[in-house]
């Protein structure tokens, strides 16, 4: 047997998960005294904490949770779907705690190399292979190809989420001084770092610039779209109209960011991903 393993990156909670047939792991999230785990605080109280200046961090599970995690399937091949390496500390950890089982060899953890959107759907990917009996290796194949078929744009709302996450590459940081200016930052190939990519004037005009790209990358029907924001649920259906006009055929889904994700983006941020299928 297969099990897939995930942490909350995919959006999913613990139960949403465990009801698909796979596990999600929430990262942790803490914010002034309040501390708590990713897709289990109030959302209102978290925004309210921030608009009160207090400042939110996130960390990786636990190691013993994902150690705990492992021990549930004794028997069985774990692939373990990680977000981004750069992005979080949460993929060396699950490597710290796969070389502390007593079966390592039988346990891979995968660096998906994005986050949100794209993760959750390799995600469903992994696990629709798994319940059509396909191997491990099989999985892993598909991972490491779709890993290399997807790009995430953000457009911060405030710089200084991101300036303090220490994600940046030396020249997006620079860009904290434009500000009144709309700069689209875009995760690297590697998924290590965010750069910057472009700068606009508007958000309207940022969001054209990314579809002027995607338009170039021959983005459509093969494709999936994710746009993912932080409270910005008007500004996300803005968008997905602008694409609905200008992709015919795109499939497009909207997500709301958990705590840990809008401690980096900062609230009002809006990314937008895609995958190949």
């Amino acid at each position: 047997m297969v099990q897939i393993i995930m942490d909350s990156s995919v959006m999913y909670t613990e139960d949403e998960a465990k009801a698909m047939g796979f596990e999600a792991i929430p990262l942790c999230i803490h914010i002034g005294d309040l501390e708590g785990r990713d897709l289990q605080i109030d959302m209102e109280e978290f925004y309210r904490r921030i608009q009160e200046g207090q400042v939110p961090r996130s960390s990786q599970p636990p190691i013993g949770e994902v150690l705990d995690a492992y021990a549930r399937y004794p028997q069985d091949e774990i692939v373990h779907i990680s977000i981004a390496e750069g992005l979080s500390g949460t993929y060396h950890g699950a490597c710290s705690a796969r070389e502390m089982t007593e079966n390592p060899e039988r346990i891979t953890v995968f660096n998906s190399r994005t986050l949100c959107g794209p993760h959750r759907y390799m995600t469903e990917q992994a696990q629709k292979m798994k319940e059509e009996g396909r191997s491990a290796s099989e999985i892993l194949e598909w991972l490491k190809e779709a890993a290399q078929k997807t790009e995430s744009f953000l457009i911060p709302q405030d710089f200084s989420f991101l300036k303090r996450g220490g994600r940046l590459t030396p020249v997006a940081a620079a860009l904290g001084s434009v500000l009144k200016l709309k700069p689209v930052m875009k995760l690297t190939e590697d998924g290590t770092r965010i750069d910057n990519f472009f700068v606009k004037r508007t958000m309207s005009a940022a969001v054209k610039g990314i579809m002027e790209y995607m338009k170039q990358k021959d983005i459509g029907q093969n494709h999936i779209l994710y746009i993912v924001h932080a409270a910005a649920k008007k500004e996300a259906e803005n968008i997905r109209t602008m694409f609905e006009t200008a992709f015919a055929g795109l499939e497009i889904h909207i997500l709301e960011l958990s705590p840990v994700f809008v401690a980096q983006g900062g609230p009002k941020c809006v990314a937008i991903q895609y995958i190949h299928r």
